[in-house]
């Protein structure tokens, strides 16, 4: 007999989900593995669920599917599902949420951090609780730009945003929805003029809660030289930036480990690394400034994108699944127990309404 089919579950509550576990379903895929997804609560799209995925709809179709891992970019995961509990984080450490970031919530197995800013406060925690174990792979979500990136092609099949052959600039304005932490509504009247003087190409995308009327806004300015991304096009368009304009947002750091420079407007992500304004007067000196790449800003970039994010093999994947392949065999050996969580669990519990023991 072969060896048995090994089955993992993709666990999801939001939409920005699906770009992070794709590319470990990839992986597993090229293994000879199988893989299924579940969502729960209401927020997440069941539509974006393609023809050729699996997508299970009850608690019972999970626990008959018996996957040997589960992967999670959130915070909590249902205890009764089987497998390895797998935290893969749903963004880097971006500074807005404080050290929430670190919060254990005592339902994960294993964390695999995207680099040693996030490693290192997690091995600390791991010693002081002792029920779950850390192995740094790298983010799954960026294995598909670094692959593009290292073989000079696209970061997924969309036909390319920017028509390169006008040898201009290119800006990306992404911006995050918080009320108290967006820059979109302010730097909109800097970024219409600047798009409408067609000296730079400009991309925007926005967070998928942000207020919809600003949404409207910056669609109404679209045109030659500035296109809105939606956010399945997010990959690309970080692909082909010279730079980004940014506030307080973890795509920061998903451009910053491709070497680039930002420029951000009222940040709270603090750093040498950064290109910080107060005064919008002030966002196009600097974007001029950043496109000439100063040999000692893009030094505290490249050392700031090795805190993050120091693989760029685009096979962070591959090791996700080896610490997990180790965590079964090896890893789990030793764990003190799990705590009871009961206020949790019964929350999960009434958010799937699932009441069985």
């Amino acid at each position: 007999m072969g060896a048995q089919v090994k089955r993992y579950l993709m666990y999801v509550e939001q939409n920005y989900s699906f770009a992070i576990l794709r590319p470990l379903q990839d992986a597993i895929v090229n293994r000879g593995g199988e893989v299924a997804w579940f969502i729960a609560g209401q927020e997440a799209n069941r539509n974006l669920i393609s023809e050729t995925e699996t997508l299970l709809s009850t608690v019972e179709d999970v626990q008959a599917f018996k996957p040997i891992a589960v992967f999670v970019p959130g915070n909590v995961v249902p205890h009764f599902f089987p497998g390895v509990k797998v935290g893969v984080f749903h963004g880097f450490f971006a500074g807005k949420h404080g050290l929430d970031h670190f919060n254990i919530r005592g339902f994960f197995d294993l964390y695999c951090p995207q680099g040693p800013n996030t490693t290192n406060p997690f091995q600390n925690l791991a010693k002081k609780h002792g029920f779950f174990r850390v192995v740094q792979t790298g983010w799954p979500k960026l294995d598909p730009l670094f692959k593009a990136n290292n073989s000079h092609g696209k970061a997924n099949e969309s036909a390319e945003i920017v028509d390169k052959r006008q040898d201009k600039p290119t800006i990306l304005f992404a911006s995050t929805f918080s009320h108290k932490m967006t820059a979109a509504p302010h730097v909109f009247e800097t970024i219409k003029r600047l798009s409408q003087t067609g000296e730079w190409n400009w991309l925007v995308t926005l967070h998928p809660k942000m207020a919809p009327e600003v949404v409207a806004k910056y669609k109404s300015i679209e045109g030659k030289h500035l296109h809105f991304i939606e956010n399945s096009g997010v990959l690309s368009a970080l692909q082909q930036a010279d730079v980004m304009l940014c506030d307080t947002s973890s795509i920061i750091s998903e451009f910053i480990v491709l070497q680039k420079p930002v420029v951000t407007y009222k940040t709270q992500s603090n750093g040498e690394h950064l290109i910080n304004v107060e005064d919008v007067n002030e966002v196009e000196s600097a974007l001029r400034y950043a496109l000439t790449k100063p040999p000692a800003l893009m030094e505290k970039v490249i050392s700031f994108g090795q805190m993050i994010h120091p693989d760029t093999d685009g096979l962070s994947s591959e090791r996700v699944l080896e610490a997990v392949d180790w965590f079964i065999e090896e890893g789990h050996k030793g764990l003190k127990k799990k705590p009871l969580n009961l206020l949790r669990k019964y929350k999960i519990r009434k958010k799937l309404g699932y009441f069985k023991f």
